[in-house]
């Protein structure tokens, strides 16, 4: 680093401060802009004299801190478009503009109107002053004095190489440096004060006191002085609130001013979720979320969701929603505490290199790997400590709630962590579970598959901050146990209908015993029970022993004993005689229960869960059709939701709604003829129902085929480098719409187990159009259609149509041997990849093929087109 001294221009202030230097960052505490002005021209003016490259950093509404010239670069910049992309942005014009270059920069407290936070405003400062100092800079900042937090200014004093007050008392500037960073006099720290070019140190006590006097009125130990914007902004709502029953017109609009306002800084920034919160919030319900926010800022798409859901159902007369509804007392962990524990653990530029294109997922993995061992400010640390002293030893969960998670048109279902802390064990045991949590689910946000889904829907350069949305965990404790009744998935349209007289709008449900992760997800070799709202007793599979097959085995808790997650099977869970209501929800196994009395097990009961009696002799299907259909109606858009059942005392249900969102939907298409007399020679596959997708009529220029028996013989080391092979074939996609490719593999895509389906990533088939799942049952690899599942969700999003084929099944047609037969263009595509010739073949067939579907006489064909 170089000490080369520079001039501020004013002859006076160069011999106060004994001149500036390469690397200084000089921050101005004014009360009027128009001193700063005067200051930063008087630098320019010298800087450009001394032939410095100088640039302007356009940001504020207020009047422009230098005038139009052609000896300097000015660049416009917006801070609405959020912290992140405009930090970035000045990182790169920084940059872009090389070393020792000279910078004047907009009043910092004008970033307040985009982020409402000084925290932010410090994270600015702390990314962006360093950096400037690395690249041999000088550069020119003001704040408002009284606009921020003592904690703001001292992060930025901390930073910073010169902090300078600057007052105007009576006509007169007063100059007190408050900081010089490697510089020293004996008067240098005194307030100097302003004649013609000189600054002359005020050394009289009589003089200095008489000075100082006027600090107060200035706002100097005012009690808002210590509050930073955001709160006082939340002040002032309140104190809207407690006049709420006097106030004049003036007084009404200026509270839905503060409404909107507060909307936008706290809930959303995507306008249809502003227009429904907007709507429904009522000023006192805002000030309700605050008080259970940590840190400040977005609340994110999840936890909005969820309160808006309760809000529109609360605004409902038609049903007492109370008498239904389990209450809620989540918490928010806003969005600036994400950028501030990237910022304060020293790990911005790698943020920055992350968003770009060299560094997308390379920097990605170093940045998620360091997010996991990373540390939390005290202050924030505190409020964690107070908000797990509320819950107590009750079990939480800590659920990812991004900013851009649960929106219109990106639901990044299953792409982010959600983590369950069972909570016991002394305090600081709990608080170290917690951060653990907290961190996973930071990290998360980085990882592969979210980048992939960001990426191809344009996001990639968005802000993405992680805000947290902990809730206590619906259910009871059930001896060793605790878990709710019930937990479900329900969709106000059901995309994916099964059976011909099915109506598509009436919605369905995915519904398990105990926690609702087996209900999002697709879980390998358990099966939740899907309902159709219209006819829920109608299944998707045929007999008893299916329907036993294709049941729920096993069941996720919360081991109060063991203080971990745990899926057990639901045959231990009757032995351990926990509770439950079965007869609700299932019933007896008559052939298990014969076997058990023949080996004269005691006390022991199998049941296999149906749901009969739940659906037929209660109100929930009415309950959950009309809850989806009220919200639907109040998004004016399908929409998707979680929810879990409990039984209190009375034996009513309680549903609670943990999250709502907007449900992305295909239409189910026009009427598709399926070809009868298509050749049986021709016919690669035909099915009778098991599918997902409405109809389709498509012509397919490349299969991806994967031998069911030559998988199975691989070691489970090569079936994840298949699985990446895939992976490799699926990015030689470019345009899905120009080579529509269909994959056709055994056991289930997707699986977390490679015996039984192909391990691959959803970002890793994310170009396939259609994917067939096939089975081969002698090894236990069987389809799993997972209707309601986040993979389900993700092939809506993709367009992906998904068929499940069953050889053995007398309703399907599989022609093993024009796969087998056909001549595979692996070597060409990806030459140095021949280890997996003989299992794998990639097939392309010139659109020679097509797919057939009809969604209401639910008949498929795949076939050659002679």
């Amino acid at each position: 680093m170089k000490f080369d001294k520079a001039s501020t221009g004013h002859t006076g202030l160069d011999k106060a401060i004994n001149y500036l230097r390469i690397g200084d960052n000089v921050v101005w505490q004014v009360n009027y802009l128009e001193d700063y002005i005067n200051y930063a021209r008087t630098f320019v003016k010298s800087s450009l004299e001394d032939n410095k490259k100088v640039i302007y950093m356009r940001f504020a509404a207020h009047p422009p801190i230098l005038e139009d010239q052609n000896q300097i670069k000015t660049y416009v910049l917006d801070p609405s478009i959020g912290f992140e992309s405009f930090t970035t942005e000045v990182h790169r014009i920084i940059t872009k503009e090389g070393l020792e270059a000279f910078y004047v920069f907009d009043c910092l407290s004008n970033l307040l109107e985009a982020w409402a936070t000084d925290l932010m405003i410090g994270n600015f400062f702390q990314v962006i002053c360093p950096y400037l100092f690395e690249m041999e800079t000088i550069a020119y900042f003001a704040i408002i004095r009284g606009s921020h937090s003592f904690d703001t200014v001292a992060r930025i004093r901390e930073t910073t190489q010169l902090l300078l007050d600057l007052y105007n008392i009576k006509g007169k500037r007063y100059i007190h440096p408050l900081k010089v960073w490697n510089r020293y006099s004996s008067t240098m720290f005194l307030p100097h004060v302003e004649r013609n070019e000189e600054m002359i140190p005020v050394t009289s006590s009589a003089e200095v006191a008489m000075l100082f006097s006027y600090l107060p009125k200035q706002g100097f130990g005012n009690v808002k002085r210590h509050l930073d914007y955001w709160d006082k902004l939340f002040m002032d709502a309140e104190q809207l609130l407690d006049h709420k029953d006097s106030l004049s017109e003036e007084g009404k609009l200026q509270t839905q001013k503060m409404i909107e306002q507060l909307c936008k800084l706290m809930l959303s920034k995507e306008k249809k979720v502003l227009e429904l919160s907007t709507k429904y919030f009522t000023l006192e319900d805002i000030l309700s979320i605050k008080s259970r926010l940590i840190g400040s800022g977005l609340i994110g798409g999840k936890a909005v969701g969820m309160l808006l859901a309760r809000k529109i159902l609360q605004n409902d007369k038609k049903l007492n929603w109370d008498a239904h509804l389990e209450p809620h007392d989540s918490f928010y962990i806003g969005s600036d505490v994400f950028y501030t524990y990237l910022v304060q653990n020293g790990w911005w530029s790698l943020r920055v290199e992350q968003k770009s294109k060299e560094g997308y997922f390379k920097a990605a993995e170093i940045l998620r790997e360091k997010m996991r061992n990373g540390k939390f400010t005290e202050s924030i640390k505190e409020q964690f400590l107070q908000m797990l002293e509320y819950f107590g030893q009750s079990p939480i969960i800590v659920r990812s709630s991004s900013l851009l998670e649960d929106g219109f048109g990106n639901a990044f279902a299953g792409k982010y962590e959600s983590v369950f802390c069972v909570n016991q064990g002394s305090p600081s045991e709990r608080y170290e579970q917690f951060e653990e949590a907290l961190r996973t689910v930071y990290s998360s946000s980085l990882n592969k598959d979210a980048l992939e889904y960001r990426m191809k829907r344009g996001l990639d350069q968005a802000d993405e901050q992680m805000a947290i949305l902990v809730q206590r965990v619906s259910g009871d404790y059930h001896k060793k146990y605790f878990f709710p009744f019930l937990g479900g998935v329900g969709f106000s349209y059901n995309s994916y209908v099964w059976k011909e007289d099915l109506d598509p709008k009436a919605g369905m449900i995915r519904l398990v015993l105990g926690l609702g992760t087996s209900a999002v997800n697709r879980v390998e070799g358990d099966y939740p029970r899907v309902a159709a709202l219209d006819q829920p007793m109608i299944q998707p599979i045929g007999n008893m022993e299916d329907i036993k097959k294709y049941s729920q085995h096993k069941v996720d808790v919360l081991n109060l004993e063991n203080n971990k997650l745990e899926r057990i099977s639901l045959n231990k869970l009757m032995w351990e005689k926990t509770g439950i209501k079965m007869d609700l929800i299932g019933i007896l196994d008559y052939e298990t229960n014969r076997k058990i009395k023949e080996y004269n097990i005691k006390e022991q009961e199998a049941w296999i869960l149906t749901y009969e009696k739940l659906f037929k002799d209660t109100e929930f299907i009415p309950t959950i059709k009309n809850m989806l259909k009220t919200l639907e109606t109040a998004y004016n858009y399908p929409v998707d939701i979680e929810f879990t059942v409990n039984y209190i005392s009375d034996d009513s249900l309680k549903i609670n709604l943990v999250q709502c969102r907007p449900l992305q939907t295909k239409g189910a298409g026009g009427q598709v003829d399926i070809p009868e007399d298509v050749d049986e020679k021709s016919l690669l596959f035909a099915t009778k129902g098991h599918f997902m997708g409405g109809s389709i009529n498509q012509s397919i220029k490349r299969i991806i085929y994967v031998d069911p028996k030559g998988y199975s013989n691989l070691s489970s080391q090569d079936k994840y480098a298949l699985a990446r092979l895939i992976g490799l074939l699926n990015k030689k996609i470019a345009n899905k719409q120009e080579v529509p490719t269909m994959l056709v593999a055994p056991g289930r895509v997707g699986s977390s187990t490679p015996s039984l389906g192909l391990p691959v990533t959803f970002s890793e088939i994310s170009n396939i159009s259609i994917i067939c799942e096939t089975a081969y049952e002698i090894m236990g690899m069987v389809p799993d259609l997972s209707f309601g599942s986040h993979f389900f969700q993700d092939l809506v999003e993709e367009d992906i149509f998904y068929v499940a084929i069953f050889p053995n099944s007398k309703e399907t047609i599989f022609n093993v041997d024009l796969f087998e037969n056909s001549i595979s263009s692996l070597k060409e595509i990806l030459p140095k990849e021949i280890k997996f010739e003989s299992v794998l073949k990639v097939i392309d067939t010139q659109s020679q093929v097509q797919i057939k579907a009809d969604l209401k006489s639910q008949q498929l064909k795949c076939y050659k087109i002679s």
